[in-house]
């Protein structure tokens, strides 16, 4: 039990039943205000702008999030570094950045702060076990000294390097969490998301799960069979969600990096808040109870996510005394068709419009199917 007037731990949250409301994708957020560059997706911003971080974690807070996640994604060293990017700040500088503002927002309300590590060029450039495991202590000496609560280890393509870091992670004794950013096809080698999960369980992960690359109804399926194979193996483990927040059926197995719409256009995919109302009851429905978002969420998709289990949590978030449940506030508008729209079934049952006319309603991946396609042309000529 935690000491009185302390906050729960995560573990003791879900270990008690609670639903734990992540937060949404920082870097896709920050780069639309303009304070990440697309492509490096590194984030610099932590020490660079810090008064936009703060913000976004606060507007987070105020939707409902129960954790505030470092801004550390890819922010170890060997990625600052990677392809000529100018390095303006060690990793040290933003990982300690970036956990002093989750750390002061999450202290304005009953959030916990947790400190995440991502895949690295070092792993996908075939460095050994010991230079990548090098790379996460590096990252996690700085979450350490810092206190966070928790650790996740996020956007893992290979579940061989997810393992390392989960083994990492374990050596400083505070819980940790482990999410792929796969589908149900599996890690990039072709390993089940139920042998997937298994693994990162044995390797110490208490909380498996899926983030990034997919959409809401994609990554429940997937972590559905995570917690299949976890089960079947007859281990035990907390599950969690954090997909995009991006329509992505025509995706392939490496997710919305291939799509064309990548990453300038994803606009007309975006999910509505009615949507995530949905995301969050079926994600409930399959048992998980860490939910949150990733790239493309927004302070207001939270917000839905809160909203939709405000029944199982008992309260509202903050930011709902704005909203209203399934728009009610539409009761004020002035215009009369407005007015009667402001009920469940109506949104419900909505097909928005992209107003884009003749657009396709999907689209043909590149990535692998491109190279096949060039690879083709080039032996028939």
């Amino acid at each position: 039990m935690a000491p009185a007037g302390a906050k729960k731990g995560i573990l003791e949250r879900l270990d008690a039943g609670e639903i734990v409301v992540g937060d949404g994708g920082f870097v896709f957020a920050l780069e639309k205000r303009g304070y990440v560059k697309a492509g490096p997706w590194t984030p610099e911003a932590a020490a660079e702008h810090p008064e936009a971080v703060r913000q976004l974690h606060r507007e987070f807070l105020r939707a409902g999030s129960n954790v505030m996640q470092t801004f550390t994604f890819y922010a170890s060293d060997d990625k600052l570094e990677n392809r000529g990017h100018t390095q303006r700040f060690t990793g040290q500088q933003i990982n300690e950045a970036a956990c002093d503002l989750a750390k002061e927002v999450a202290n304005e309300g009953d959030a916990l702060v947790a400190g995440g590590v991502s895949q690295t060029p070092s792993y996908l450039s075939c460095k050994s076990e010991n230079d990548v495991k090098a790379i996460f202590k590096k990252q996690i000496d700085v979450f350490v000294k810092k206190d966070v609560d928790f650790l996740i280890a996020e956007y893992f393509e290979h579940v061989e390097e997810a393992e390392w870091a989960v083994q990492v992670l374990k050596t400083t004794g505070k819980p940790v969490a482990a999410t792929l950013c796969i589908g149900p096809e599996g890690d990039l080698n072709g390993v089940s998301p139920g042998d997937c999960a298994v693994r990162l369980v044995k390797a110490g992960a208490q909380i498996v799960g899926i983030n990034c690359h997919f959409d809401p109804e994609t990554c429940v399926k997937t972590v559905k069979l995570m917690k299949e194979g976890v089960e079947k193996a007859g281990l035990k483990a907390h599950y969690m969600s954090q997909p995009l927040a991006y329509h992505t059926p025509d995706c392939n197995c490496q997710g919305f990096i291939d799509l064309p719409e990548f990453p300038f256009s994803l606009e007309p995919r975006i999910l509505t808040r009615w949507d995530m109302q949905k995301y969050a009851r079926e994600a409930y429905n399959a048992g998980i109870r860490y939910i949150g978002g990733c790239c493309g969420f927004e302070p207001y998709h939270v917000r839905a996510l809160a909203e939709e289990l405000a029944p199982e949590r008992g309260f509202l978030p903050a930011g709902s005394e704005k909203h209203g449940n399934w728009g009610s506030g539409l009761e004020m508008h002035t215009k009369p068709w407005v007015r009667a729209r402001a009920r469940r079934d109506y949104w419900e049952k909505l097909k928005p419009a992209s107003g884009r006319p003749f657009c396709p309603s999907m689209a043909m991946p590149d990535g692998p199917f491109l190279l096949r396609l060039l690879s083709h042309a080039d032996t028939s000529n």
